[in-house]
């Protein structure tokens, strides 16, 4: 008489969760991203790791179907607030300013975009970090900024178009007619 497989009780069409660490690895950077862009540099890591704490205390209880980036991204937007909210009572001591300019940092090649994003209407810059950068759908957005799919949509794109004005060029297009 031929044997039956054994299962585990686990259903054929039934999906399992990647380990926390997967979900780490796969979705850091965007995340990092995304904090970056709504609280600046400075915050960025303390965002990124609060974001992941919170996550891997509620990871078990997380539908194995459930869409893991707008999640984290949710996340990441609340400690974002959160973050802002704590800096904005706080007092930013400064002795006396440097006479020379900061070294370098590694990852200056964006500053100036971050800058030109960091001075956007709040709606605005986490629109546009939650849809350019994290890639979430705009219903998404709607829901973790408590608005609407029209707002969400309309903030992006009034976000783009503002650093389309305002964010420097770095090779202005050449006119061949302008050398006589």
């Amino acid at each position: 008489m031929p044997q039956r497989p054994v299962t585990s009780g686990v259903k054929a069409d039934q999906r399992v969760k990647q380990p926390f660490e997967a979900v780490v690895a796969q979705h850091g950077a965007t995340v990092l991203r995304v904090v970056r862009a709504v609280v600046g540099h400075s915050d960025a890591d303390d965002a990124w790791s609060d974001t992941f704490l919170s996550a891997l205390k509620a990871y078990p209880q997380l539908p194995a179907d459930a869409n893991v980036e707008a999640w984290l991204v949710t996340i990441a937007h609340r400690k974002a607030i959160d973050i802002t909210r704590a800096a904005s009572r706080r007092a930013v001591p400064v002795a006396a300013t440097p006479d020379t300019p900061a070294p370098e940092r590694a990852d200056a090649h964006d500053l100036d975009l971050d800058a030109a994003v960091g001075a956007l209407p709040p709606k605005q810059r986490q629109a546009v970090a939650y849809h350019h950068l994290a890639g979430l759908p705009y219903a998404e957005i709607a829901e973790i900024l408590d608005s609407s799919v029209a707002a969400a949509r309309r903030a992006a794109a009034d976000g783009i178009a503002t650093l389309r004005r305002t964010y420097p060029r770095i090779a202005q297009p050449r006119n061949d007619h302008d050398h006589t």
